[in-house]
């Protein structure tokens, strides 16, 4: 049994004593057996647990099909409810009430199904047996003084509460010990009253209204209420029929009661999971697509919209990793509890799972009440949240889906906002976008590119070329610097722009990564003496809890020497979960490998980054290299770069050096080490510059 069918079977046997609940999994295999199915069934928990719940029909039953129609009519609806028998352990048949629920988690997927039965074998005969005795009563009048004792015998031990009066005076006859429990007074102080002088005056009163009913229209009736009894709220289930007597112009009214609380109980408990999220209690996806429907169905053909929001938490992971899941789920709770409270009271928010939100704003007269709202929950959630002496900070992007004609539909308006949020997180997290239909054909061509990407390493069109390394003193190539090309069947080459960023999101970068750095070392093990081969290491790369093994593992089958292999990253690894990442960085460089800092001056340069790690070398973007001409700050930046190089003890590599010009400049300035179209572009390992 998985944590979550643990969960649930404990919230659903909580307080319930009378009824046999148990849970099955997708295939009808029984998972969990409570004491209220061992007494109604006779089989214990090691007996019954593993086996399919078909054994307790009968053999016409399973012949007929029916546990597996009843199985699908729950997957199909979320439930099903029937009457009928079935057989216990010893053989023996009993008449029983089954209800069965589906269970799905925050995507939908079916989780099994939860099953509630109770034994109503007692009722069924007092039923019959009722039936039965009206028959006798009215075709056989010789046999009424006998059939009466027989009555009065069942009805006294039936587990329903029965109350029979005279229809006339309205005197209580006859009370069974059920009805002396449920309504708290004993028959002798009950018997040849009436109601009104022996119960309480709320309870009298609607159990009056019940009886003046049947009189007055002749058949059986049913009502359900809850009412204030001795036992407290209880909800009671009533079946009351008119039965004519011996003596002419005698008639008596049967009252038939039953408290369904705890059943009703059950049945709620298993709903509200079906469509509640067990961290929150907020509504999970399946109500919210349903909330949503309702909405949108409402809103049509009126002067109104109904606006989808995407919300998801930035940082929170980081919140996670820190302090632990149980933080991160106390911090859910509470970033919860803030969007709930800016919310309006018709709108609906939602959690889908993990730290994904979803709001359903109904009834809006324009964007812009969807704008505001979009702020205010981004708004509420920057403040920072105190849990137990710690002050977490999460922000939140948002993405904003308004319905048309377009966008009519549950699926097509939240697979819209979710384009939208992606695009809030592009542009830098912590703010708002609409979805606009730009962003289908980017989102299709990006799904295009992922699927050609998916079928480009399963048919090895990914390659590596090779660009040329130059030292300052002689000129002389050093190494060289590994760079993926995509040979597409149909497009031709492909450069890493067009395909790296959708490998990191869909977190193929993990497959490539792997692809680059074996070939590489095997690729450079085949050069002549000490050349280097320097592979760039994407940031999500450093997500993956095996990046150092990998690295050790080219090495080791390639048979290269460690401090030939260079790997170069860039600043966003000492922002993403920076003490993490300086501990990967730290294993790499014990094995004897050489660490670059790419690109370094282009994003959130720091000198905390070389303080916090010993780089083996820095490298100077491409962009100040093409601009030092003709701008005194390019120059600026690049002489600085140089001058913390040498004061560090660290190569500096100039990065896109097209001219003489800009070589002798930057030999000057104290570069180190160059690259670029002067001395060599990057080619295949049989055609690289030598």
């Amino acid at each position: 049994m998985n944590e979550n069918s643990d969960v649930m079977y404990r919230l659903l046997v909580q307080g319930v004593v009378d009824y046999a609940i148990y849970m099955l999994s997708p295939q009808g295999i029984v998972s969990n057996w409570n004491a209220g199915a061992q007494r109604a069934k006779g089989y214990r928990a090691d007996e019954i647990v593993g086996q399919h719940f078909s054994c307790f029909y009968t053999p016409e039953d399973r012949a007929r099909g029916l546990p597996a129609q009843s199985l699908e009519t729950a997957r199909q609806v979320g439930r099903f409810e029937c009457e009928g028998q079935r057989v216990r352990k010893d053989g023996t048949l009993f008449w029983t009430h089954v209800v069965i629920e589906s269970i799905r988690d925050d995507r939908g997927h079916l989780l099994g199904f939860a099953k509630v039965t109770r034994d109503i074998s007692e009722k069924r005969a007092h039923d019959l047996s009722l039936l039965e005795a009206k028959r006798l009563a009215e075709s056989h009048s010789a046999e009424m003084a006998s059939l009466s004792m027989f009555l009065d015998s069942v009805i006294a031990n039936i587990p329903s509460s029965v109350i029979v009066q005279d229809a006339v005076s309205r005197q209580i006859l006859l009370v069974n010990l059920q009805a002396e429990r449920l309504f708290g007074n004993a028959r002798e102080h009950m018997i040849g009253r009436q109601l009104e002088q022996c119960l309480a005056p709320a309870l009298s009163s609607y159990l009056r209204r019940l009886t003046d009913q049947c009189v007055r229209t002749e058949g059986l009736h049913h009502a359900e209420s809850q009412q204030h009894t001795p036992r407290g709220l209880r909800t009671l289930r009533s079946k009351t029929v008119t039965i004519s007597g011996k003596a002419l112009g005698s008639s008596y009214v049967l009252l038939i009661v039953e408290d369904i609380t705890d059943e009703n109980a059950a049945q709620a408990r298993i709903r509200h999971m079906a469509h509640h999220d067990s961290l929150t209690g907020l509504p999970n996806r399946a109500l919210f697509r349903q909330r949503l429907e309702e909405a949108l169905r409402e809103d049509a053909g009126r002067d109104r919209m109904t606006a989808t929001l995407c919300l998801d938490l930035d940082n929170f992971k980081n919140v996670n990793d820190a302090l632990g899941h149980e933080f991160g789920d106390r911090l859910l709770r509470a970033i919860a509890r803030r969007l709930r409270d800016v919310l309006r009271a018709n709108d609906t928010l939602a959690r889908l799972g993990g730290d994904e939100f979803a709001v359903i704003l109904p009834e809006l007269k324009n964007g812009e009440d969807a704008q505001f709202s979009a702020q205010r929950l981004i708004d509420t959630i920057e403040p920072a949240f105190l849990i137990e002496g710690h002050s977490l900070c999460v922000g939140l992007s948002v993405g904003i889906a308004l319905a048309s004609k377009d966008q009519n539909t549950p699926e097509e308006l939240l697979r819209c906002a979710d384009m939208a949020l992606y695009e809030a997180k592009r542009n830098g997290r912590h703010r708002y976008e609409f979805f606009h239909p730009r962003m289908d054909a980017v989102a299709q061509k990006r799904r295009t590119v992922e699927n050609d990407l998916r079928q480009a390493i399963v048919d090895k069109q990914l390659h590596l070329h090779y660009q040329p390394i130059i030292d300052k003193c002689d000129t002389r190539i050093i190494g060289y610097e590994a760079l993926i090309r995509w040979q597409h069947p149909q497009h031709g080459m492909i450069m890493p722009l067009d395909f790296i960023a959708i490998a990191e999101e869909t977190g193929l970068i993990h497959e490539l990564g792997a692809l680059a750095l074996r070939e590489a070392c095997h690729e450079a093990q085949r050069w002549p003496g000490e050349l280097t081969v320097a592979v760039n290491l994407s940031p999500v790369q450093f997500r993956n809890n095996g990046l150092v093994e990998l690295v050790q593992a080219a090495l080791a089958d390639s048979g290269l020497d460690a401090a030939r292999l260079e790997l170069e990253i860039t600043e966003s690894v000492l922002l993403d979960n920076n003490q993490a990442n300086i501990g990967i960085l730290q294993r790499l460089k014990a094995l004897g490998v050489r660490i670059a800092l790419d690109d370094f001056g282009t994003g959130y340069s720091s000198l905390s980054y070389l303080r916090a790690f010993a780089f083996d070398k820095i490298k100077i973007d491409k962009s100040f290299v093409h601009d030092m001409s003709d701008s005194n700050e390019a120059i600026a930046i690049i002489r600085a770069i140089t001058g913390m190089g040498r004061s560090l003890q660290m190569q500096v590599t100039a990065e896109g050096v097209e001219s003489d010009e800009q070589f002798m400049r930057l030999k000057a300035e104290g570069c180190s080490h160059f690259q670029g179209y002067l001395f060599g572009r990057p080619q295949p390992a049989e055609h690289r510059a030598r």
